[in-house]
């Protein structure tokens, strides 16, 4: 069974001679443990599909699955808790307290989903070892460099275990030497966490480095290709 599936996703904005078609019928299958980089040109409808498979947007048909179930239209305190629960997210703007501790940015999804106080700073402090910033804990924020800000998104999104991560532009704000890094990074928990990842880039060399490369053009998959096994 596929960890998360789209069914013919469409998505429009505005309406008669202003209505846009962002997606036009899209269809994905996701597997368990798979990396999966999405590409695009600016405006092909990239982000708007990844938005729409994480739940921070609804689509105006189709439907989305997770594990089988129809969660496309589920109530927003389901849908919140599912979010919190079975995603983490990276973004290319860190959405960080820049003037809070690492320690403290990184409790923050264990806050919500009402995790007890002790429990809930071993697995941040747990999930900062794995992205190697365990002596950056009580760092401010704003006094790391981009890298470190990353790592620290990464361990965030990584702290609730979720099934699926959700990378949007992760690499957008880093040079080359921090990008690989970071990507490394990225696919090396997945595989540890046995998490599937799905990324958006318009990074070509860094989407190369995924099990699975979507090309995106004009709101519709052009391209679905398996790299490596």
């Amino acid at each position: 069974m596929a960890v998360i599936e789209a069914k013919n996703i469409k998505k429009s904005y505005g309406k008669n001679e202003t209505k846009f078609d962002a997606l036009k019928g899209v269809d994905l299958k996701v597997e368990k443990g798979e990396s999966v980089a999405i590409i695009g040109k600016s405006g092909s409808g990239k982000s708007t599909f990844m938005h729409i498979l994480a739940l921070l947007d609804q689509p105006t048909s189709g439907d989305i699955y997770l594990n089988g179930k129809n969660v496309t239209s589920i109530r927003k305190k389901v849908l919140n808790k599912t979010r919190n629960e079975e995603f983490g997210f990276v973004f290319q703007q860190f959405f960080m307290n820049a003037k809070d501790t690492v320690l403290n940015n990184v409790l923050l999804p264990l806050k919500i989903g009402g995790i007890s106080g002790s429990k809930r700073k071993k697995m941040a402090l747990d999930a900062l070892k794995a992205v190697g910033l365990e002596d950056k804990v009580q760092n401010k924020a704003n006094n790391l460099s981009g890298g470190q800000k990353q790592r620290v998104c990464i361990a965030r999104a990584l702290v609730n275990n979720p099934q699926i991560i959700f990378a949007d532009e992760p690499t957008g704000n880093l040079d080359s030497k921090n990008s690989r890094e970071i990507v490394d990074l990225l696919k090396l928990t997945q595989r540890k966490y046995k998490q599937t990842l799905i990324m958006i880039t318009h990074d070509e060399r860094i989407a190369m480095q995924a099990d699975r490369i979507i090309v995106i053009e004009d709101g519709q998959i052009k391209k679905d290709e398996v790299l490596h096994k």
